[in-house]
């Protein structure tokens, strides 16, 4: 099952990313987020960084209920993402292999265009 170490091997294997300084895992291209660990927040209590669970850019809400319904056990959300294209993923319950396909997914629909070819070319392969 994949844990921590393995998104950040994944997601930084791919060309252009950066890795944001924080308590857990946050990622970029080209200034946009696509894969981070969850900020847990509780009524009254401080808010937690969940590194066992990544929060995953989508795309648009169609994908997110099609992960949503079809695998609950992975795929969650709460009501702070509402409207967003985001879903919350339980690592623990995706091989590497799968989380690499979700990772590459959530940068190819961050990526500007100009950046997808060095995927497409081989220069970024994130390979588990």
């Amino acid at each position: 099952m994949a844990d921590a170490d393995d998104i950040r091997h994944l997601a930084l294997a791919l060309p252009h990313v950066v890795e944001i300084d924080s308590d857990g895992f946050d990622f970029r291209v080209a200034n946009k987020g696509f894969a981070w660990s969850y900020p847990e927040r509780r009524p009254g209590m401080a808010r937690r960084i969940r590194t066992d669970i990544a929060v995953l850019y989508v795309g648009d809400e169609a994908e997110k209920q099609a992960l949503l319904l079809g695998e609950p056990e992975v795929f969650f959300t709460t009501s702070a993402y509402d409207g967003l294209p985001l879903v919350m993923l339980r690592m623990a319950q995706v091989s590497v292999d799968r989380l690499k396909e979700l990772v590459t997914d959530a940068w190819r629909m961050r990526a500007p265009e100009s950046l997808v070819g060095d995927l497409d070319d081989g220069s970024g392969d994130p390979s588990p």
